[in-house]
């Protein structure tokens, strides 16, 4: 799980946009809470979209050749193998 991605960074973003938006426009909130909350999204996003990619690994894969199995000359004739 890679929490310094650029895709969990940009979840987390989002997902403490508000916090931010309040700490860093508006003044409402003190910059502290803010980076904690975004702090806190970071590991929250990146289990979401390592839950997403075990999700989804295995679409859009060809599904793989049925194994085949080998036929001995003796099942192939219809004689049974000699004794020994």
């Amino acid at each position: 799980m890679a929490l310094i991605r650029p895709a969990a960074l940009l979840l987390a973003a989002g997902m403490a946009g508000p916090a931010l938006w309040r700490a860093f426009v508006t003044e409402e909130l003190d910059l502290t809470s803010a980076l904690s909350r975004f702090l806190l999204a970071v590991p929250a996003a990146a289990l979401m979209l390592a839950a997403l990619r075990f999700v989804t690994a295995g679409y859009g894969r060809p599904e793989p050749a049925p194994a085949r199995r080998r036929v001995d000359r003796s099942e192939a004739e219809g004689t049974p193998d000699p004794p020994g």
